[in-house]
């Protein structure tokens, strides 16, 4: 497995590329941290591909642009490529076998190119991993793009009257987009999203010319058009049964799937690693991974305020599967420090506080490994999230006339703040459709018209979410939800922060959960077995239990001190950060120097911080996603903030 992590590419309108390798050169320096190994660009008269790598498996070999065709043309393709292809050894037999196939090296970029010679835009589908990449063919002067199913390696495109870009982080892009004629103007409907959901949903960006290839989406651009998008892949979640027999023979097939992925992930010719929180997630992933890497190392952060840590628990999990542990502790002050950075590395802010222990686990992981797993996914394929249980407590609901519905919802107006029952009558009046906008929501209509200067009622969370509601009416209500996670929070949040942050720190992290063959097992786990009232001898105190078919399938593989213990992950003090000497003081200053307003009323979030310090609200999540953008701003529109970004430098043994 190659692992080019920084890919960047143009496609010119001119026919010919001469004047423009310097810049597309220059421009890679954006993203040296995703491939401190390798670095160079190649070119023809059309197109130009530039390129970082981060090299996994067949170190010596594999370097990129690969250039492969058949015999009677060994170099029609170019292809440059990030990430990883699990089923690479099959498939290259596969090919060798049944089309005559020859490869000269031992990576997985070989299988890519030569699948899609043979199979066409239809290998993507055949394509196990983690990917997004590019191909062009010299002979039709085509150029394909694709991303993984799920969304885990990202690709960014910009089209304008000098040509195409693309490229694995937008900050590269926005460095071309005077080359081929876009503009950096700033979405407004984006910015609205992103106040609203605390992150960018695809396949938006905070700049309105670029946009992003959605998860599970392939591409064909040609010289002087613009590109042609197909989604190739859509996850449901059908009501398909599992072969008849008992649930232990269901419990099974779900671990064996998983043990599969966890082999596969584990291929590589570097030292992996793995991450792990004090949940059910990451541990399986290590207790798997252990079977090929009893040396396994693994990793956690947390914060020295107590209720915020997971560090002990991890540390546990770590002995009673054998591994050696590796504890990094995150202060205030780092914290603080670390955010211009690391909204630098992110692109577009997203404004979730988990992601800055994460940047800075992987930063102290990547002194001892190159490539990590995780436990990303397991939630939204097994219905892992508490939210979840809500079409349950709502169910009642279901059955009042629609007028008494709503008329419980006006009832709910009426009621104080923090009265109990006031959000069950409201979130009981609304349909799934209109409250659920995904795992993240920071600001109401009347909160947002509050900061917002130019609020929009009609930009709404249902431009996001209603074309993916509209593929689900048939569901039940927990996989609806999953389904609309899969194509926002998992995408929009979860995996960028995962992907950025690691790269960051030039550390490829794999997520095992979310690989095909794991989806088609989790696809077919019926409602009762995600979220269920079913007690047992060790959760025989859980009112209700989450991911059950996972729990079960994972009994004798996690330590029972995990099995049934509740989501915590890796949370942040902010709350009480923002109240206090740790961070008030540095958010206050940055309201009173953020050149947004704009964009926001800085007096009226000033005031939020203000009535936060004082206890009269809990305003942490709203005030650290306007936060986040105005350090955003601050960097990438008014360059008023430098962070201070390090070239990389890593041990060469891991």
């Amino acid at each position: 497995m190659d692992a080019v992590c920084g890919l960047l590419g143009l496609l010119t309108s001119s026919g010919t590329t001469e004047d423009a390798v310097s810049r597309v050169d220059s421009a890679m320096h954006c993203l040296r941290h995703r491939g401190p190994d390798e670095h160079g660009t190649w070119n023809d008269d059309d197109l130009i591909f530039g390129f970082n790598r981060l090299s996994i498996i067949d170190i010596e070999h594999s370097h990129q642009p690969l250039r492969w065709g058949p015999p009677e043309n060994p170099t029609r393709y170019a292809l440059t490529f990030n990430g990883e292809i699990y089923n690479y050894l099959e498939l290259r037999d596969e090919l060798a076998r049944d089309h005559g196939a020859q490869f000269t090296t031992e990576g997985d970029s070989e299988a890519i190119v030569a699948a899609f010679h043979y199979w066409g835009a239809d290998a993507v589908r055949r394509l196990r991993g983690m990917f997004a990449f590019a191909i062009w063919d010299t002979e039709t002067k085509d150029l394909f793009l694709a991303r993984d199913p799920f969304g885990i390696k990202p690709l960014f495109l910009a089209t304008g009257a000098g040509g195409t870009a693309f490229g694995s982080e937008k900050k590269s892009l926005l460095e071309l987009a005077e080359l081929i004629g876009v503009g950096t103007e700033l979405d407004p409907r984006a910015t609205e999203h992103y106040t609203v959901l605390q992150y960018v949903p695809e396949p938006e960006t905070l700049h309105a010319d670029i946009r992003r290839l959605e998860s599970g989406c392939h591409a064909w651009v040609r010289v002087g058009e613009a590109p042609k998008i197909t989604r190739y892949f859509t996850p449901t979640f059908p009501v398909r049964p599992f072969a008849a027999g008992t649930e232990q023979a269901r419990y099974r097939e779900i671990a064996e799937a998983l043990e599969d992925s966890v082999a596969k992930h584990m291929r590589a010719d570097v030292t992996v690693g793995s991450f792990l929180s004090g949940g059910i997630d990451s541990t399986a992933i290590a207790a798997l991974a252990m079977r090929h890497n009893p040396n396994l190392i693994t990793f956690t952060t947390g914060f020295e305020r107590e209720g915020y840590s997971e560090v002990d628990v991890a540390a546990e999990s770590a002995a009673a599967i054998g591994a050696r542990h590796i504890v990094k502790v995150v202060s205030p002050t780092e914290f603080a420090n670390a955010i211009p950075e690391i909204i630098w590395y992110l692109d577009d802010p997203v404004a979730d506080p988990a992601l800055v222990p994460l940047y800075f686990v992987a930063k102290e992981a990547r002194k001892h490994v190159k490539v990590v797993l995780s436990g990303e996914g397991a939630d939204e394929l097994f219905g892992g999230y508490t939210i979840y249980r809500e079409p349950l407590s709502l169910k009642p609901f279901e059955y009042l006339p629609r007028g008494l519905r709503r008329a419980a919802g006006k009832l709910s107006e009426r009621i104080p703040e923090g009265t109990r029952g006031k959000s069950l009558l409201n979130r009981g009046s609304m349909t799934l459709e209109e409250r659920y906008y995904g795992n993240a929501r920071s600001f109401n209509d009347t909160q947002l018209r509050a900061v917002l200067r130019d609020f929009r009622p009609e930009w709404t969370h249902q431009d996001v979410t209603a074309p993916i509601y509209a593929q689900s009416r048939d569901w039940d209500p927990v996989a609806r939800m999953q389904h609309l996670d899969l194509f926002t929070w998992l995408r929009g949040d979860i995996l960028v922060k995962a992907d950025k942050m690691t790269m960051a720190n030039s550390l490829e992290l794999r997520v095992p959960f979310l690989d095909t063959e794991v989806f088609e097992v989790a696809s077919r786990v019926p409602l009762e077995q995600k979220i269920t009232t079913r007690r047992t001898k060790r959760a025989a105190s859980a009112p209700h239990t989450t991911k059950y078919a996972l729990r079960q399938a994972l009994e004798g593989i996690v330590p029972p001190h995990v099995l049934h213990r509740a989501k915590l992950g890796f949370p942040v003090p902010l709350r009480h950060w923002l109240r206090g000497t740790e961070l008030f003081d540095w958010a206050h200053q940055q309201i009173a120097d953020s050149q947004t307003d704009h964009i926001f009323d800085k007096a009226a979030v000033a005031a939020m911080l203000n009535e936060h310090r004082d206890g009269g609200s809990d305003h942490s999540r709203r005030l650290w996603t306007v936060l986040c953008f105005m350090v955003w701003h601050g960097i990438f529109v008014e360059k008023r903030i430098v962070p201070q970004i390090q070239e990389p430098v890593y041990p060469v043994h891991v």
